[in-house]
């Protein structure tokens, strides 16, 4: 992907040669025997749920793009929802899933639970919503996609979002067959934001309506290098629901007493993330105008080493967040591109400037996990992770395309769950027009 000396791309080329690179992942990581998509491209991966529903929303896509035939689309869409919706769900160890959510890690062949992970409510609520994407995207009158739609409808219907409260409005991360419940509940801004719309949209067994306004109850507004905005560090936590939910002009109370909307507040995040390496306040090398990105990601390793006369402290993977971190120097440049919507100007140079110097972009043209200049290591990149992951071709798939055609954003609009689970949440305007439920 490297430019050819002189060369200048036009945007639109750099963003579609970007997006396709990064569509190719699910092309080369999947076992059509079930649809499963490895978390990352490393050997004996296993698959990871929320990559899967990122897949399942790059597959339309792909077709929409010409980068795969719609036939190919439908066999890979229906391998992953005939698996999902045939797969074992009980109490057992060594299940799929339980009570309609899905293990975070699940083995590439068999499909069961994998590296004892937990069944996660987060991860579920991204497969189900690019299952929702499938959905609504493959309506055509053929046995296939009316199979799509069907194994689609059964997935989300079995979901008993009521179960993962344990008797309490708030949404609990997580559940293990041993030792049952995470002690840590969803509270506060971040990543979760579409599992509570899908929870609360849900035909069968739905979110109590309070839940919502119990995950607001700690939000933290803040004033951030001339920015107000609801705060959460990891760039990530900014994007993941809106890679399917348009936010633009749409509000819930929070929001309508801020006179902002979730679609602003993710524009001034990604303007505190560029400020905040412009400012550098603590000195690590790369950071730039051009070059920044923290969030969530693979790292140089827990150490702590002397680099240049100052004691730093690295990290192996984290959720990087600024400005009051974890930080350790390492740039996750993917969710800076992945920002794409909310602010091109300031995306767009980032993508230049990384496959201009050769930062973090792998042979395939893929931007890796990250990169950490700071990190005593050969190369101008310093530290620089060995590969890609899935979740960060997935969101540059999905936010490159709902920055060129919506085409997502306007799926997911026509998705009755998602308007009733945004309405039962207090949102209104916009295209969900005004009418509260």
């Amino acid at each position: 992907m490297k430019l050819v000396s002189g060369e200048v791309a036009s945007d639109d080329a750099l963003l579609d040669r970007t997006q396709r690179a990064a569509f190719g992942y699910f092309l080369e990581h999947y076992n059509p025997a079930n649809g499963l998509v490895a978390d990352t491209e490393s050997e004996g991966a296993p698959a990871s749920i929320a990559v899967v529903g990122f897949a399942l929303a790059s597959y339309v896509v792909g077709v929409e793009r010409g980068w795969i035939s719609r036939q190919d689309a439908v066999k890979r869409t229906l391998s992953a929802l005939r698996f999902f919706a045939g797969s074992e769900h009980s109490r057992h160890a060594e299940a799929t899933g339980h009570k309609g959510f899905y293990y975070h890690f699940l083995d590439m062949g068999s499909g069961r639970r994998a590296a004892r992970s937990e069944l996660s409510t987060v991860d579920t609520a991204l497969l189900v919503a690019g299952v929702l994407t499938a959905r609504g995207y493959f309506a055509s009158d053929t046995p296939e996609e009316a199979e799509i739609r069907e194994c689609a409808e059964a997935i989300f219907n079995r979901i008993d979002w009521l179960w993962c409260c344990n008797d309490e409005p708030k949404v609990r991360q997580g559940w293990k067959p041993k030792s049952g419940f995470s002690r840590h509940r969803w509270e506060g801004y971040s990543e979760a934001a579409i599992l509570f719309f899908l929870g609360m949209g849900s035909p069968t067994h739905p979110l109590p309506a309070e839940s919502f306004a119990t995950w607001t109850e700690i939000y933290q507004w803040k004033t951030l290098y001339g920015q107000k905005l609801l705060y959460s560090g990891p760039l990530f936590t900014h994007q993941y629901s809106h890679a399917w939910i348009d936010f633009r002009g749409v509000r819930d109370k929070f929001m309508r007493e801020r006179d902002c909307d979730y679609f602003e507040n993710s524009r001034r995040a990604t303007i505190v993330q560029r400020e905040y390496a412009l400012a550098n306040p603590r000195g690590f090398k790369g950071y730039g105008e051009n070059c920044w990105g923290f969030s969530a990601g693979e790292g140089p390793g827990k150490t702590v080493l002397m680099v240049d006369g100052v004691r730093r402290r690295f990290l192996a993977y984290a959720a990087r967040g600024v400005p009051f971190g974890p930080e350790d120097g390492t740039i996750a440049a993917a969710s800076a591109v992945s920002s794409l919507p909310f602010a091109p100007e300031l995306a767009i140079p980032v993508l230049r400037h990384l496959i201009a110097n050769s930062l973090g972009v792998t042979r395939h043209g893929r931007l890796t996990s990250g990169f950490n200049p700071t990190f005593p290591s050969a190369g101008s990149a310093g530290w620089v992770s060995s590969g890609s992951v899935g979740l960060d071709q997935g969101i540059l798939v999905l936010m490159i395309e709902n920055y060129r055609s919506g085409l997502i954003w306007a799926i997911m609009r026509a998705c009755p769950y998602l308007q009733h689970g945004l309405r039962r949440a207090g949102f209104c305007g916009g295209w969900l027009g005004d009418t509260l439920s």
